[in-house]
């Protein structure tokens, strides 16, 4: 019989959910000065009617403040594999110096990042306690398919990939964890 009562420490916990390949998004949102964003790998569909998808931020996370207020919207951006240094930039890990070339554009939903893969603007439909995260539940209310080549940033074991496992670069370390790990849900600009 499994002793459900054993703890087990972050990092193990961490490193096992971590065997879950996912892909890579950058969620953002209009913020008190202007864009705000994180990065994200807790990125799912829920319904397709009506239409919803959940993401997870971290309820220390300035963009939590954001996405809890009235009519608040966010825009859920796909990274292509070239795109790995947005990611690093929006989990607050850019080299000094090397802030990558990105812009926004406006559209339904909150700001998008030109040229993601893909992006699903979105309403907030509600917000749930999950431990030390909100859920957030969000309407799709546009859809954005980017041009071809389709090759989407992956992220597997604290590393980066692209489709050929050609990338296998390391994604920026938790501080909040024991040993190295990635960073995909903090967020820089928090007080």
């Amino acid at each position: 019989m499994t002793d459900f009562s054993a703890p087990f420490e972050p990092r193990a916990f961490f490193d096992t959910i971590g065997m879950f390949a996912t892909g890579v998004c950058v969620i953002t949102t209009e913020g008190e000065t202007g864009p705000h964003g994180m990065t994200a790998n807790a990125v799912t569909s829920l319904s397709l009617d009506p239409m919803l998808v959940i993401f997870c931020a971290a309820k220390r996370a300035q963009i939590s403040e954001y996405l809890t207020r009235p009519e608040a919207c966010f825009t859920i951006n796909v990274l292509r594999d070239e795109q790995l240094a947005i990611s690093n930039h929006f989990a607050g890990r850019s080299k000094e110096g090397e802030q990558p070339s990105f812009r926004f554009v406006e559209w339904d939903g909150g700001p998008r990042i030109e040229g993601v893969l893909a992006a699903l603007g979105c309403k907030v439909e509600n917000v749930v306690e999950g431990g030390d995260h909100h859920i957030v539940i969000g309407r799709v209310v546009s859809l954005h398919k980017g041009i071809e080549p389709h090759r989407p940033l992956l992220y597997y074991k604290s590393r980066y990939y692209d489709l050929e496992g050609q990338l296998n670069q390391p994604a920026p370390e938790r501080e909040d964890l024991a040993g190295p790990g990635p960073q995909l849900f903090w967020d820089p600009w928090e007080g």
